[in-house]
């Protein structure tokens, strides 16, 4: 890997995109501590050590967000923008239409995407203020007449920041390595390591040196795990292309397979069930102090069984993160189509007949195989209750979402520096 890394920095072009990603995340890690006006800061750790919301949401952000700065949206609006556009195109013809009309047509998807990110950032953004302003964090803002123009002017900085932090993701995509969003994320993620290192080694080196080893063991059976696929053998049949002379111009005949993945949807399954799952703790905990005893009685209820502390909240978790990998992969699957691409391009399976046939059998292997991934992605998710028995503590170097986007961009990155080295005929990273 040294010799890789070597081959990587002699090359002008390869050295000149990876110094840009570093520079580009540079510039997002400066902007991400220009604090916004009317914030108490010294107020900030303890309002995001008892939300874990917020703390899902600072993860997206870089860790802009537990500083409260321009960038404390990150680019969490444009994520949730764009598995929502994913989610209508099954729904709404004219979307999935355009996703069958090439580069083009994703375009305008892109396009669509972006206008759905402003809307969804400023509603965002004022719910944030609203809720820190509950906290006593932000001062001055709010609906009422001398806070208006505060107000508008926070949101629409927490908007501008976060179409800059798409604009910078889409820059190291275009001219760095790897894909532009996720980098950014990583960075965020990687920089909190060293003061939870720091952290650790003052109060409790035993909890330092197991954490490392759970790390460790974690992130192989991820990398297991996330390469691991089903390969369907495909076959081509042969074509009569054109007459030359007196011969036949036949094409075709090829063998080939589809990569089925063991875990096709990422770490979105666990987004979705950890919003759900924190959304009526949060309601729950503005009824906290209701004077009607059995609103008050109810919403502490709810708060504790929504409760990271809860046993059952952890169980509920689990299943919700299987249940939600079984729907996302499925909606992935059948916007691909692979059945009637196949029919359309001339491939077949072997013993199976095209069409109606070949779907069932795609859709059985693809259900069997996601049972192992969205097991795992359920074991992952709760790994901080799993561990909490070990290190008395279910604070982790890197939470479970952390650990799969870490290890998901490292080999996404390592697979486009593999690339650009095998074109110029350079041993690569990964063997």
């Amino acid at each position: 890997m040294i010799q890789a890394l070597r081959n990587a920095f002699r090359l002008p072009d390869l050295r000149r995109r990876i110094l840009v990603t570093f520079l580009i995340l540079i510039i997002y890690r400066l902007a991400a501590h220009v604090p916004l006006p009317n914030i108490k800061t010294e107020l900030l750790a303890d309002v995001f050590a008892k939300n874990q919301l917020l703390s899902l949401l600072d993860m997206f952000s870089g860790g802009a967000m537990s500083s409260f700065s321009v960038m404390a949206m990150g680019v969490y609006p444009y994520i949730t923008a764009t598995i929502v556009m994913q989610l209508l195109q099954p729904i709404i013809p004219a979307l999935e239409n355009l996703a069958k009309e090439g580069e083009a047509g994703r375009n305008k998807l892109n396009q669509y995407t972006y206008f759905l990110t402003i809307p969804l950032c400023a509603l965002s953004a004022f719910g944030l203020g609203m809720q820190m302003q509950a906290q006593g964090v932000a001062t001055n803002f709010g609906l009422s007449g001398s806070a208006l123009l505060p107000t508008a002017t926070t949101i629409i900085t927490m908007t501008a920041g976060t179409m800059f932090a798409i604009w910078l993701g889409e820059l190291i995509t275009e001219q760095g390595i790897g894909q532009g969003l996720s980098i950014i994320i990583l960075g965020g993620i990687v920089a909190r390591i060293p003061q939870r290192v720091g952290a650790l080694i003052t109060t409790d080196l035993r909890g330092l040196i197991v954490f490392l080893i759970i790390t460790a063991i974690t992130v192989l059976v991820i990398v297991v795990v996330q390469e691991g696929q089903r390969r369907i053998p495909v076959q081509y049949g042969k074509r009569v292309l054109a007459m030359r002379g007196n011969r036949l111009r036949i094409a075709g005949g090829q063998s080939t397979h589809i990569p089925l993945r063991v875990n096709s949807a990422g770490m979105i399954p666990l987004i979705f069930a950890q919003s759900i799952m924190m959304f009526p703790g949060v309601i729950a905990s503005y009824f906290l102090s209701s004077g009607v005893p059995w609103i008050k009685t109810a919403a502490t209820s709810v708060y504790n069984l929504f409760n990271t502390q809860s046993t059952v909240y952890w169980i509920m978790y689990f299943f919700m993160v299987v249940g939600f990998t079984y729907f996302y992969t499925d909606v992935i699957f059948q916007q691909q189509d692979l059945a009637g691409n196949l029919k359309r391009q001339g491939g077949f399976i072997p013993g199976k007949r095209p069409g109606k046939r070949t779907e069932d059998y795609l859709n059985g292997v693809l259900r069997r195989i996601t049972l192992v991934g969205a097991v795992f992605l359920g074991a992952v998710a709760i790994l901080p209750w799993l561990v909490k028995g070990v290190t008395e503590t279910s604070t982790m170097l890197i939470t479970s979402s952390g650990l799969l986007i870490v290890v998901g961009v490292v080999l996404d990155t390592l697979r486009q520096l593999e690339a650009q080295l095998v074109m110029r005929h350079y041993e690569g990273f990964i063997k």
